[in-house]
């Protein structure tokens, strides 16, 4: 059994003269989740449609559970389960419909994948709503029928293009329950997202991905760790005196801070907790009231602004999951 469910090697797409992905370089080891994390149009959803043969690349080589996409692209679809942007169940049919029709499809026997549905629409809080049409269930639904039918026939590797988009909040947490259980059986998740809550909290590796390359690999603790360690925040009661708290913040510190908002300063410190103690003791000395002191850890967001140059993207709008 190969070490790697996904490996990919300077993977190239052209679109004509522009280059989607110039030389993608990945491996997933099995069993664990890997985010692909980068902004519109970075060459995230480009990379997993060549991965799931749906394009061929221009240059380089891939392989899904050992087998390589472009010579065998027929093995390789059965086994992996794709997950894209739009939902592609059938709207004119039930929720439970959708899912017999693609256990049949899959070659499980009307019985098996009458039974297989059963159980991936209670998995997904769906049960009420199997019997209803499609066309009726709000996008989160949609969604979470959507990620059902990928798992019917039980995905060794499960590639998801933006998975959470339009769920609410409690719909985004049943779904990373149900993406824990998968990966403690022993299933491999390769996952695009803009959102960096969720490449933080399911993925045990993150590649940051920009203008088609992979600008940066690591875990999102690593991944911080770029952008500096841990800071120490103050932000003064009266913003007419941060002259005061900057020149105190440099001498007890050891090295000039930096405003963040108003009234606010950060500098980067080492020794923490103790230097905390002694910033506010010299406040308090100078009398220069605090709103907040404390610790700060450098985010996903603050990786994806230095890396990217970009902000991280607004959260799009959440579907009620009924």
């Amino acid at each position: 059994m190969p070490e790697y469910a996904v490996l990919a090697e300077g993977l190239v797409k052209r679109y004509g003269d522009t280059v989607a992905v110039a030389g993608v370089d990945l491996d997933v080891p099995r069993g664990t989740v890997c985010a692909l994390l980068g902004p519109n149009g970075a060459g995230k959803t480009t990379t997993v449609r060549m991965l799931t043969t749906l394009t061929r690349p221009d240059g380089g080589r891939a392989e899904v559970a050992g087998v390589d996409v472009v010579r065998d692209p027929g093995r390789v679809r059965r086994v992996l389960g794709l997950t894209a942007q739009d939902a592609t169940v059938d709207p004119l049919l039930t929720g439970r419909e959708n899912l017999v029709l693609i256990g049949q499809l899959h070659h499980l026997g009307r019985r098996v994948a009458r039974a297989r549905a059963d159980e991936l629409l209670a998995q997904f809080s769906l049960a009420d709503a199997g019997r209803r049409v499609v066309k009726g269930y709000s996008g989160g639904m949609r969604r979470r029928l959507d990620l059902a039918a990928t798992l019917v026939a039980r995905p060794e590797v499960l590639f998801l293009d933006e998975p959470i988009t339009g769920l609410d909040p409690r719909a985004r947490n049943e779904l990373w329950e149900v993406l824990d259980t998968l990966v403690h059986e022993g299933a491999t998740l390769l996952l695009t997202t803009q959102y960096l809550e969720e490449a933080d909290r399911l993925a045990d590796d993150i590649a940051v991905i920009d203008h088609g390359r992979v600008i940066a690999r690591g875990d999102a603790r690593r991944l911080k760790a770029k952008v500096g360690g841990t800071q120490l925040h103050v932000t003064v009661s009266d913003p007419g005196r941060r002259g005061e708290a900057a020149e105190i913040l440099a001498r007890v510190a050891g090295a000039p801070p930096s405003p963040v908002d108003e009234g606010g300063l950060q500098v980067a410190v080492e020794r923490g907790a103790p230097v905390v103690a002694a910033v506010a003791a010299a406040l308090d000395d100078a009398g220069i009231e605090v709103e907040d002191l404390g610790l700060r850890q450098p985010t996903l967001d603050d990786v994806f602004l230095t890396l990217t140059g970009a902000p991280a993207p607004a959260p799009a709008p959440e579907e009620v999951a009924t």
